[in-house]
């Protein structure tokens, strides 16, 4: 069947982060913070770190080198959209199989899943659907 009019002109637009699998947060931390002189924006102990870098925040995450199985060095490339659900109903139109379905991950906040194909991961973040 044809998509919808809105499927059919959707796009990724922005991304919002780029999410870095770290053993040591702290270690690192010091590593963007100090060395390289980023400032840090938000911090979940021993999770997560943000930092600043202009339109794009870099995230330390301490969960993706753990689960993911691809250990320190897995990378994750967050796009940021206004309407997680239709955002995934149309790239789930145009084939794109997730791994991990809409979900809240923070707040009123909701991400999904999926890879490229060369497996990196990718993933939308943001409101579950437009206000």
């Amino acid at each position: 069947g044809a998509l919808p009019m809105a499927a059919t002109h959707f796009k990724l637009s922005q991304i919002g982060v780029v999410m870095l699998g770290v053993q040591d947060l702290a270690k690192s931390v010091a590593f963007y913070h100090d060395t390289l002189g980023l400032t840090v924006t938000g911090e979940i102990p021993g999770e997560f770190a943000f930092l600043n870098c202009g339109s794009v925040t870099l995230g330390l995450s301490v969960p993706i080198a753990k689960h993911t199985g691809q250990g320190p060095g897995a990378t994750e490339i967050v796009f940021s959209v206004e309407d997680v659900t239709a955002a995934y109903q149309a790239l789930k139109g145009r084939g794109v199989l997730f791994t991990h379905e809409p979900r809240v991950v923070t707040g009123p906040m909701w991400a999904a899943n999926f890879n490229d194909p060369d497996g990196h991961r990718l993933s939308i973040f943001g409101p579950k659907a437009a206000a």
